[in-house]
């Protein structure tokens, strides 16, 4: 379960690559075309901006950092999600969403498009989790649209849970409860375990009979 943040000002969120969603599904369609062709990738520096200094402490950076300047995306992507995760648990939102954007481009640099997916998916997981669940749906859509795309049932499922949890935080509950039947149906054939199908049949409900 994702931890929610307190009422208060809303949270600023951290930068994202330059174009947002539509930019990451451009740079996943260049990737695809590449590799398709054989054409080399080049590596767009430009694309992404440097690292706050508030997060440039500790080993965890210094390893991303070191990933970063030697253009080695899937290390760089690999550090930077396990920065999201330690945000996350910490509930410091804004450097996971930070974070969650800096995995998902160098994933998609690597042509690595599960885990981009995943990290799309954790990105919604940190806007519903920092009380912002409108935006949250627009990385739940974007990881539920590349699952589908790779056969990946289980990220599927995931996404789909997270987009109910989002509906269902902006009180739309007929929504929420069929993501929830979705979410459930791809987990299990998947082989999720037990706390992710539970997850996914509480947020459905319990259907009842009438009479």
């Amino acid at each position: 379960m994702i931890p929610r943040a307190t009422p208060g000002s809303p949270i600023r969120w951290g930068e994202q690559p330059r174009g947002g969603i539509l930019g990451a599904a451009l740079v996943r369609i260049r990737t695809r075309v590449r590799a398709t062709f054989g054409v080399r990738s080049s590596t767009q520096r430009e694309s992404l901006p440097s690292l706050p200094v508030a997060l440039r402490r500790g080993e965890l950076a210094q390893r991303y950092l070191a990933a970063e300047s030697s253009a080695d995306h899937p290390l760089a992507g690999e550090a930077a999600s396990v920065a999201v995760e330690d945000a996350i648990r910490a509930e410091a939102w804004w450097p996971a969403d930070l974070w969650g954007h800096r995995a998902l481009w160098h994933f998609e640099q690597a042509g690595m498009e599960l885990e981009a997916t995943r990290a799309a998916r954790r990105i919604g997981d940190v806007r519903v989790g920092g009380g912002d669940p409108g935006s949250g749906r627009r990385y739940y859509a974007e990881a539920i649209s590349e699952a589908r795309d790779i056969g990946a049932e289980r990220e599927e499922g995931l996404a789909a849970l997270g987009m109910g949890r989002a509906e269902m935080e902006l009180r739309n509950v007929t929504t929420a409860r069929r993501l929830g039947q979705i979410a459930l149906d791809l987990l299990e054939r998947s082989g999720a375990p037990p706390e992710e199908t539970g997850a996914a049949r509480e947020l459905r409900g319990e259907e009842r009979e009438v009479g």
